[in-house]
């Protein structure tokens, strides 16, 4: 196809997913061989897509790599394996490149290879499409794999959002402009229960890890479950990682929960990313991502006392999700 011939978005979308079926196929993607450096997938839910075990996060950590870095970064998760790429309209700092524009500048070459999600803030529905609207700019696309509202709380209602924002997240899906919708959410185990089964929701972001904090493990994990909806866990090192957890204890705590796809884990500076991927790669097959549930307790157990915004920064009322401040 040549570069400069316009297209429709729904042929956009058609070339893009046979260009992921291809490389899906042939196991390679920008020219890389499958093999023992690759990060394995596994599906998203109901979705058709095999995502990266091991998800890039767009969000603060990854918003402190300076100029020069964060690109090769970028470059480098790709070479990797990692094909699952999140972001939010909101992440950006005071001054400088947005996120979105990061991953547009470096991803758009590699688009019809990779997954791309972003997340609107706002809870009305014109606000949250002129939200979406600059996110396909700066991301340079004419659609997303998966558009999210962005960050449950325990104010938000069912009902009202099925009205408001959820309506045009479905109109988007209906039209092509997205492949399929989610919600993200550290604040609110209960409501995204709620959301996940009153709702037809495609994909889930959860906050998830050994602390126990939220409680998204025991309530919307489950519920996620049940109805097939693909579930990425965030929050899975932050602020944890180090004396009190390897990281490979954090990995594999929450690649070992059934229903996860994988961990979304955002990364300042290139050797997080590549010991990350190493831990990854090496719990290659479910057995080896495997805990028993003794060994699970006793993470749980010992990581319990961090479980609170005295130790979890993402934790504190007020926390901006994406902030690099």
């Amino acid at each position: 196809m040549a570069p400069d011939k316009k297209i429709s978005r729904r042929e956009f979308i058609h070339y893009s997913a046979a260009g992921l079926a291809a490389a899906s196929a042939g196991g390679a993607i920008g020219g890389c061989s499958a093999g023992a450096s690759w990060l394995p997938t596994r599906p998203l839910g109901a979705t058709g897509m095999q995502v990266s075990r091991l998800a890039f996060g767009g969000g603060s950590q990854f918003l402190l790599n300076g100029n020069g870095a964060w690109e090769t970064m970028l470059e480098r998760a790709i070479e990797l394996g990692v094909n699952y790429f999140d972001t939010s309209s909101s992440y950006q700092w005071d001054a400088g490149m947005s996120s979105e524009e990061r991953f547009g500048e470096v991803l758009s070459p590699y688009r019809d290879r990779l997954f791309l999600a972003t997340k609107f803030d706002s809870r009305d529905p014109a606000e949250a499409m002129r939200e979406f609207d600059r996110s396909l700019q700066r991301m340079k696309t004419d659609y997303v794999d998966v558009l999210m509202i962005h960050s449950l709380v325990p104010t938000d209602d069912i009902a009202t959002l099925e009205r408001g924002v959820y309506a045009e997240l479905r109109r988007l899906k209906e039209e092509g402009a997205v492949r399929f919708i989610g919600f993200s959410s550290m604040d609110s185990a209960e409501r995204s229960r709620e959301a996940i089964e009153q709702l037809e929701f495609d994909v889930a972001l959860l906050a998830m890890n050994p602390t126990g904090y939220g409680g998204f493990v025991t309530e919307a994990l489950p519920a996620a479950r049940a109805k097939n909806v693909g579930v990425l866990a965030m929050k899975v090192m932050r602020d944890i990682v180090g004396e009190s957890a390897t990281p490979e204890e954090l990995l594999r705590y929450v690649l070992s929960q059934e229903g996860v796809a994988g961990a979304l884990v955002g990364h300042h500076g290139m050797t997080r990313l590549q010991q990350n991927s190493d831990i990854v790669r090496s719990l290659a097959t479910d057995a080896e991502a495997e805990m028993a549930a003794a060994e699970r307790r006793q993470l749980e157990s010992r990581l319990a006392p961090l479980a609170g915004p005295h130790a979890l920064c993402w934790a504190c009322p007020g926390y901006v999700d994406g902030a690099v401040s």
